[in-house]
This record gives structure tokens, C-alpha cells and sequence, in this order.
């Protein structure tokens, strides 16, 4: 076949990009065309997402996008993370900025909704890991607030959804992100609408849900004429991020029951899991507070949100607003020259979800706990590495016992993949072959998710299989087994007292 030129635009929490999928073939080359940084602006006492900059910074790479592209860009698809929306009026009116997750206003609102409905009746309903920041308990904070837009609202779109619409003029809830909003059915494949009006909250505001490689159409007329793309269609990727990592893992393609194999989608925040066929909606998945989201292909990820990155990203924002300029490099060569295991703390504890002074909860935490304190910045980072490598095994382990079956191999895909340090980590933590890239795993599965919508691809079968011959991937062997079994016990007895 004659190259094909598809866009991705890749929003993550802490930076976003646009990256042109160049494929021949048998082949996908990526070129990125455009950066920014991204994350969370505080106005009051809330936190919201400047969706006009990144609207601005999104038409600029559709700019810088098209200079560089060799032949004509087929389609334009957008993923970005999850839970996350905005509320539309009457009119196509776009009603104020979208709140960040990490927004305090959802405090209580998880408790509510458990003490109005059991945990129980709601994780049988959506199948899904509670956290506090879940779209559900956003709506109930939003309603709870008295602010006019809930009542002004039409309709709802998640942050993918509202980038689409205005690549294109139609407003469409695409199936993946709408999974991890905790008001979605997935054994029905629908929203629901009954739990939504238990809680006393809107339903009007859900429209259809799209499947990934649904096309909507032309860029809005406006759109092509500035940036020169008139013949590019926008195409629905897997627009939650997580569901277009998972698509690019270099793996066998058919979700099974006993799967041998799981992910580690690593970025700001780490997705473990598994790719099945089906939900798993079960008592010990409530227990160990997995959560069912909806993959491509009609797959569903059965997984857990872990902390990530988080910790390490906000402690550099720290120092480097301090002056102290340490590069992602820099980090990780100090950490790799600190003492491994000193120190522990559990990523996933309340104290490190806010932004805010990370090294000095970091610090506090060990205080509390009676670890060591960790004494520079590479002891800190070390710490923060190492608990996230435990964290894995943890979940590993919880995994496992889920699907009954033992997992021989660990897939890291994303951005966390060039820090060999926590890559080596894992496999040593974990005991398991670990198989690290791509990293550009999200803008990969946006990328060939568009292709099997343009005919290019025939199946997720075929689109790994080009993945498999595009990226170069990593290995690593599990080492130093006693020493890491040895500070899983004090792992694991640290986050039982920390809740994680």
C-alpha cells in the first residue's frame, strides 16, 4: 500500500502532544510535532484543566502537524485520561472550565453515595474501583454545590469528547472513557441511568456511547481552513489513554480467561491489569477494589489506578520551583546512587494525592511510619521508585488470585518505560520477565486504532502485529530476590496501616 499519514493528539495529566503515524504497510513511524505542558490550575480553592490553552495548543500542533507531513493526514483522533468532564448548554455552549480530578470538592462524596447505596449494589452495577475522584461522586459534589450549571447542562462530555467536538462539530461519548465514569453498566454496555437516579442526579445529560473506530466526520469547516488539513476525517480512538496503551501492547491479542501476561500502562498515574473478554464483577474483586473498564474491540481491562509517577513528578515540580532545575535524568541518576530499600511508603496513601510539598509528605510519611527518613533528593526519589515497584507486586499478587492463573510476564508500556531504574525495579520486586515499551504506547494505539478505522488494518490482531515489527522493546530478568521479599514484608505491613 501507498504511506498513510494519521494524528494523534495524546492529553495526559502532566503533558500533551501531537504525533504524526506514518505507516507503509507493515511499518508505524512516529514523528512528534508538538509538545506542551499540562496539569492543573488553581483558581480559589479550586482546581480546574485550562481546556481554551490546551484547545490553542492543540490547533497549533494541527499546524505544525500538517507543515510536516508528507502526504495528506487521513484522520485526527484524541485520547486523554479519565473521569474528567464538561457540560455543554443549549446552543453548544461550553459551561466554564472542566475541574480536575485532584479537586477537594468531591471530599465526602464517595462516603455518600456508599451510605445511600452499599458498596456492594454499586460495584455490581458498574464493576468499578472506587475512587473518590470517579465522574459519579464529581456529579453528586457538583449538584451538592448549588453552582447553576448542573442545572443548566444539556449535555455531558468527557475531556476526549470535548476535544472532538470541537475538531468536528458533533458531540459524541465515546464507549472507553465513559467507562470509568462509575456510571456505566458493563454488563449491559449502556449507561445507568437507574443508579444515577437513586442518587438523585440527571440523566438527560448521557448521549449515545460511540465504540472506538467510529468515524464523525470532516473537520469543522473553520478547523480545515486554518490549519490546512481539508481532507482529514476525525476518528474516535480508545479515548480514555489507558485504553490506547493497552492496545499497543506487544502481546498476544485474544483476551482470556487465564491470561498469562499483564500491563503496566506507566505515566503519571500506573494501570495494572489484565485483558479479558468479559467483566469480572465478583466479591473478591469488590474486596480488592479492581475496577472493569471498557477496552477495545469490546475487551474489558480489568485493572487498578496506581499512584505512578505522581509522586516523582511532583517532587521535581517542587525543587525546580525552588531553583534547584533537576532534569527527568538528573532524578534518576541520584536515585540509582541512593541505597535501594532504605526507605518505603505506600503511593497510593491519602497523603500523596493532593499536589502540594511531595517531598516533605514523602518525608512525613517515613516519620510516622518509622522508616527511614530519606536524607537528599536521590533517597527520596529511590523511595518513591522502590514503593511503586512493591505497589506492583502487590497487585500482582491480587491479580493472580483474581483470574487463577499464575503471570509469567509483565508489559510496561508509556512514558515510565525510560526510567530503567523502576523497569529493573519491577522485574527484581515482582520476580517476573519484565518487556518494557513501546513508550509512545498511547499515541500507538490512537494511531492504529485509526488505521483499522481507514481499512489500512484489519483487526487489534493485525495492529499488534505491526507494533511488534515498529518498536524496539526492553528486557529485564528478576534479580536479588531475598533482599526484595525481605522489604515486601515491610511493604505490605505498611500499607495495611496506611488503608492501601
Amino acid at each position: 500500500m501507498s504511506e498513510r499519514t494519521y494524528l494523534a493528539v495524546d492529553l495526559g495529566a502532566s503533558s500533551g502532544r501531537l504525533v504524526l503515524g506514518r505507516f507503509d504497510g507493515r511499518r508505524l513511524r512516529l514523528e512528534e510535532t508538538h509538545r506542551s505542558d499540562n496539569g492543573p490550575v488553581r483558581v480559589g480553592a479550586s482546581l480546574y484543566w485550562d481546556l481554551l490553552r490546551l484547545w490553542t495548543e492543540v490547533l497549533d500542533g494541527l499546524r505544525q502537524s500538517r507543515e510536516r507531513a508528507a502526504t495528506a493526514i487521513t484522520s485526527v483522533g484524541v485520547d486523554t485520561w479519565g473521569v474528567d468532564y464538561a457540560l455543554m448548554g443549549s446552543g453548544d455552549v461550553l459551561l466554564g472550565n472542566p475541574h480536575h480530578y485532584r479537586d477537594a470538592r468531591t471530599e465526602g462524596m464517595m462516603e455518600r453515595a456508599i451510605d445511600c447505596l452499599g458498596r456492594e449494589e454499586i460495584f455490581q452495577r458498574t464493576g468499578l474501583q472506587f475512587l473518590p475522584f470517579n465522574t459519579l461522586y464529581q456529579l453528586m459534589a457538583e449538584q451538592r454545590s448549588g453552582a447553576p450549571l448542573l442545572e443548566c447542562a444539556e449535555r455531558l462530555l468527557m475531556i476526549p469528547d470535548v476535544f472532538h467536538w470541537l475538531l468536528s462539530g458533533r458531540q459524541s461519548n465515546e464507549l472507553t472513557n465513559a467507562t470509568t465514569t462509575q456510571c456505566y453498566d458493563p454488563r449491559r454496555r449502556a449507561w445507568d441511568t437507574g443508579l444515577l437516579d437513586r442518587l438523585g442526579l440527571p440523566t438527560h445529560l448521557l448521549g449515545d456511547i460511540s465504540p472506538p473506530g467510529t468515524r464523525l466526520g470532516p473537520l469543522r469547516r473553520e478547523i480545515a481552513d486554518e490549519t490546512g488539513l481539508a481532507r482529514t476525517e476525525v476518528v474516535l480512538p480508545g479515548t480514555h489513554d489507558t485504553a490506547s496503551a493497552v492496545m499497543a501492547v506487544p502481546a498476544p491479542c485474544v483476551p482470556s480467561e487465564k491470561p498469562d501476561w499483564c500491563y503496566i500502562s506507566s505515566g503519571t498515574w500506573s494501570l495494572m491489569g489484565v485483558e479479558l473478554s468479559a467483566p469480572l464483577i465478583t466479591e473478591d474483586c469488590l474486596k480488592l477494589n479492581f475496577t472493569n473498564e471498557g477496552g477495545v474491540a469490546g475487551s474489558t481491562r480489568l485493572l487498578k489506578n496506581i499512584a505512578g509517577l505522581w509522586l516523582v513528578q511532583e517532587c521535581r515540580r517542587v525543587w525546580n520551583q525552588a531553583g534547584r532545575s533537576w532534569s527527568w535524568q538528573q532524578l534518576s541518576a541520584a536515585a540509582e546512587e541512593a541505597e535501594p530499600l532504605v526507605s518505603l511508603v505506600d503511593p497510593d496513601a491519602a497523603d500523596f494525592l493532593a499536589p502540594g510539598e511531595m517531598p516533605s509528605a514523602i518525608r512525613e510519611f517515613c516519620r510516622r511510619r518509622g522508616e527511614a527518613v530519606p536524607a537528599d533528593e536521590g533517597a527520596v526519589i529511590r523511595c518513591a521508585l522502590d514503593s511503586l515497584a512493591l505497589k506492583y507486586r502487590l497487585v500482582l499478587s491480587q491479580l493472580e488470585q483474581l483470574v487463577g492463573s499464575r503471570i509469567e510476564t509483565i508489559h510496561i508500556v508509556g512514558g515510565g518505560t525510560q526510567n530503567r531504574l523502576l523497569c529493573q525495579a519491577t522485574a527484581d520486586a515482582c520476580g517476573r520477565a519484565v518487556i518494557a515499551g513501546p513508550v509512545e504506547a498511547t499515541a500507538t494505539g490512537n494511531l492504529m486504532m485509526q488505521a483499522i478505522a481507514a481499512g489500512d488494518v484489519g483487526s487489534i490482531h493485525e495492529a499488534r502485529d505491526v507494533i511488534r515489527h515498529s518498536f524496539a522493546v526492553d528486557h529485564y530478568k528478576p534479580r536479588d530476590a531475598t533482599r526484595w521479599d525481605e522489604a515486601y514484608g515491610r511493604f505490605t505491613t505498611l500499607c495495611q496501616a496506611a488503608g492501601g
